[in-house]
C-alpha cells in the first residue's frame, strides 16, 4: 500500500478451515479494501485474526495504519465483536457504517421464512428515504408494524441497531449506495471461497493467508482495480463546506 488518503474503508472477516494437530478449526482472515482520493478501489491488506475479536481487529488496523493508511473518514463493516471498539481506538476520527445487508440478515434470523420477503421490503423502505430524519421516522413505523405482526424480536433488532446503519447519511448522496454496504468486499470473498473450496482444508493459518493474498492481488490487477469506483469530488465539496462553516 502506498501512503495517502483513503476516505472510505471496507473491512470483513473470511472464515477458512484449517487442520490443527489433527483437529479442524476455523481461521479468520481479516481483509480491508478502500477507495482512495483518486476514485479507485485498492486492496489494503489481509491478516490472520485467530478470531474476530477486538485484539485481532486492533492489531490489524494498527498494521494498516503503519503501512500508510490515512485520512479515513468512514469504515464500513458488519457489526462483529470488538470491531467497533477497535475502529474507535485506532481511527478515532472515522465514523462507522454497519453494512445494511448484514443488518437485514440479522433481522431475518428471527423472522419466519414465510414473512422474510415482506420484512425485506419494509427494511429496504427505511434505507430508501432521502434523509436520516425520514429514515428514522420510517424505522419507527416499521418497528410498530412488526410489533403488530407479533414479530417482537425483529422489531427490537431494528430499534436497537438501525442508527448504526444510517451513518451514510452524513456523506454525499451520490455515494450512498456504495457506502451503505460492504458489498464491494463480497465479490472478493466469493472469488476467495471459490479458490479455497478447491484446496479444502489448510495445514495452517499462514498457508490460508498466502492463498487469500494471492487471490486479492489477482482481482486487484483486473478491471476491478483499474476502473473508477466513485467520484470523490462530491466528498471534497462536503468537507470544504464543513471547514468553511467551522
Amino acid at each position: 500500500m502506498q501512503g495517502g488518503h483513503y476516505p472510505y474503508g471496507y473491512v470483513d472477516g473470511i472464515y477458512l478451515r484449517r487442520n490443527w494437530g489433527g483437529e479442524y478449526e476455523n481461521v479468520a482472515i481479516l481483509v480491508a479494501i478502500a477507495v482512495n482520493e483518486d476514485d479507485y478501489r485498492k486492496v489494503l491488506g489481509a491478516a490472520e485474526g485467530m478470531k474476530e475479536d477486538k485484539a485481532s481487529w486492533v492489531s490489524f488496523f494498527q498494521w494498516l495504519r503503519g503501512r500508510g493508511l490515512d485520512g479515513v473518514k468512514l469504515i464500513v463493516g458488519d457489526k462483529c465483536m470488538g470491531m467497533l471498539e477497535a475502529v474507535g481506538e485506532v481511527f478515532p476520527e472515522a465514523k462507522y457504517q454497519r453494512c445494511v445487508v448484514h443488518f437485514y440478515r440479522n433481522v431475518f434470523s428471527v423472522v419466519p421464512k414465510s414473512k422474510v420477503k415482506l420484512v425485506a421490503k419494509m427494511l429496504k423502505a427505511i434505507h430508501a428515504q432521502e434523509s436520516r430524519k425520514a429514515a428514522r421516522e420510517k424505522a419507527a413505523a416499521v418497528v410498530e408494524e412488526l410489533r403488530a405482526m407479533k414479530l417482537k424480536e425483529a422489531a427490537k433488532k431494528i430499534e436497537d441497531g438501525v442508527e448504526e446503519t444510517l451513518t451514510y447519511a452524513d456523506f454525499p448522496f451520490e455515494h450512498w449506495t456504495r457506502i451503505r454496504t460492504n458489498n464491494v468486499i463480497e465479490r472478493l470473498n466469493r472469488e476467495i471461497r471459490r479458490r479455497t473450496r478447491v484446496v479444502g482444508c489448510f495445514p495452517d493459518g499462514n498457508s490460508a493467508l498466502m492463498l487469500v493474498c494471492a487471490r486479492l492481488r489477482h482481482v486487484a490487477g483486473t478491471q476491478w482495480g483499474n476502473k473508477k469506483y466513485m467520484n470523490m469530488k462530491h466528498l471534497e465539496a462536503i468537507c470544504e463546506d464543513a471547514s468553511a462553516a467551522g
